[in-house]
């Protein structure tokens, strides 16, 4: 979505439900065409995901260290990288985590986090603004979407909303989102659900039942519709406090951490029994040009701040669920614009970068981590960035498919491409009919689907690799990110392939060449040297 046709369907749509729980305000969306979509599946469920967005690009190296690949890390980010002595260790892995990060620490001990290596997209952007729509609206780096990636289904299951909304089916907000800040991931082409009730007319015209007559023009038939939506926003304000109002005691949580006050009525609506599937969170700061980490104490500083309160209080969000007994019906998931560069600068901090990992949790979700450590190249130019293991639409297409039961023959409708299906939620709670698969410690590592020789070389050279039947993808990557060819894009039979690539315009440097098969896929490091 370009920004001029954001901000005119914003400001319309960002409508705030007067103060109902802790002095937070909530927005109810229903006709968001990105996230509600979640909610009309065909299939009855109570299950509920939470989305908690990291804004400003979360520098993922520092997040998730890759262990074995730490000598050449430290050339690169030599003033920034934590001490491998304090690094929080994986087991079963040659990964850590921050020691900020103990409360997901403890989440993976406890076997409710999996980590998901290097996710991204081909051609990265590194504007917050135009990255962030790509990742909420599940775009193309190249392609502007008025509809949210899964608003596509929402519109064929309820083409009259919010006509008839709500109702006894269903009588709750399809999504909330806590606090003042409008995500991009809740506008499309039609406008979200939520009004504060200001004045007296508003208030008996919605305990009669009556919308003011407008005039019929264009102006008229949006006044009505906005009438229409103030009116059921009270309603959804009713819901709201009645389902808060069930809840009397909860777990302690982190104070001085505006993400744990989030989540924490978050836990409550849920646990009240509100029938919202799509809970939506957020948490700034991460955008850390210069001070993220304090020389002589790596392990301190902004970005430790930062993800200290991330890990805290999604440890406190899960125990809360568990709790109050609503903890197996949740899944989350943390996501950032973009990750950093692989190379810090001279303030202490790190740019603009593409790929990052993230992580889903919660006890549904198969533990360990999905993918290899990135391969950190002991030469690291100022530009260079870790290369995409997983397209971000990858998981949102396993979510749909597996946590919330969009039958498969729908997907591509909804995320307009296929993607592959990632061993994310445990095969006891995938939806039947799901694309099953198993998340195995270092099932990746051990086995090389792809190789190539000479390596390195100029004029061409000879890829090996490995189909175990299905779809394949084989693809070359540059050091920033851009994609430079796809060589394969179809289904192979299982067998060992051979595939000769002739360079006619690559120059000389580093490249990656990333090949998908199925729920596998392996990134090597090629060279072109002249």
């Amino acid at each position: 979505m370009k920004r001029r046709d954001f901000l005119g369907k914003a400001l319309p749509a960002g409508i705030v439900i007067p103060t109902l729980i802790s002095g937070f305000s909530f927005k109810a969306f229903g006709a968001s065409q990105l996230l509600s979509a979640l909610t009309a599946g065909d299939t009855e469920t109570d299950r509920v995901f939470v989305i908690i967005q990291l804004n400003g690009g979360n520098d993922g190296l520092n997040t998730v260290i890759p262990l074995d690949q730490y000598d050449n890390l430290a050339n690169a980010r030599s003033n920034i990288l934590i001490n491998d002595k304090k690094i929080l260790t994986l087991s079963g892995y040659d990964t850590g985590l921050h020691p900020a990060l103990s409360g997901l620490s403890a989440l993976y001990n406890q076997k409710e986090l999996q980590v998901i290596q290097s996710v991204g997209y081909p051609q990265p952007n590194f504007s917050h603004f135009r990255a962030t729509d790509i990742w909420l609206s599940g775009a193309d780096s190249n392609q502007y979407l008025n509809t949210g990636w899964v608003g596509r289904y929402l519109g064929d299951e309820y083409p009259n909303f919010p006509v008839g909304y709500p109702n006894n089916i269903m009588p709750d907000p399809l999504a909330l989102q806590i606090g003042s800040f409008i995500s991009p991931a809740f506008q499309g082409p039609s406008v979200n659900m939520g009004m504060a009730i200001t004045d007296p007319v508003n208030f008996y015209n919605l305990i009669n039942g009556i919308v003011d007559p407008a005039p019929p023009s264009n102006a008229g038939k949006e006044l009505t519709y906005i009438r229409q939506v103030s009116q059921q926003t009270q309603q959804y304000a009713n819901v709201i406090k009645s389902a808060a109002a069930k809840v009397p005691s909860q777990k302690d949580y982190p104070t001085k951490n505006t993400l744990a006050d989030q989540l924490k009525i978050v836990s409550r609506l849920i646990a009240g029994g509100l029938k919202t599937r799509i809970y939506m969170v957020n948490i700034g700061g991460f955008d850390t040009h210069a001070q993220q980490a304090v020389t002589g104490a790596t392990e301190t500083g902004a970005h430790a701040v930062l993800l200290a309160k991330v890990g805290d209080a999604i440890k406190a969000f899960m125990d809360d669920l568990k709790f109050l007994g609503a903890s197996k019906r949740v899944v989350g998931m943390t996501f950032s614009e973009f990750g950093r560069r692989i190379k810090s600068n001279s303030s202490l901090g790190t740019d603009h970068g593409a790929a990052a990992p993230l992580f889903v949790f919660g006890e549904g979700v198969q533990a360990g981590v999905l993918g290899n450590n990135p391969t950190i190249n002991s030469v690291i130019g100022t530009g260079d960035n870790i290369p995409m293991q997983y397209d971000f639409r990858s998981i949102y297409s396993t979510i749909l498919q597996n946590w919330f039961c969009v039958p498969g023959t729908s997907l591509q409708k909804i995320i307009l491409k296929d993607y592959q299906s990632l061993p994310i939620i445990k095969p006891i709670y995938t939806c039947a009919g799901g694309v099953v698969s198993y998340l195995e410690p270092n099932k990746n590592a051990g086995d090389n689907i792809i190789s190539n020789y000479p390596n390195p070389f100029s004029e061409g050279t000879t890829f090996t690799y490995k189909s175990a039947g299905g779809h394949v993808l084989l693809q070359i990557f540059d050091v920033q990110g851009q994609l430079m060819s796809t060589l394969v894009d179809g289904t192979k039979d299982k067998g060992n392939y051979n595939l000769r690539f002739e360079n006619s315009k690559l120059n000389s440097g580093i490249y990656y060449a990333r090949l998908q098969n199925g729920a596998l896929q392996q990134v090597r490091t090629i060279q072109i040297a002249y």
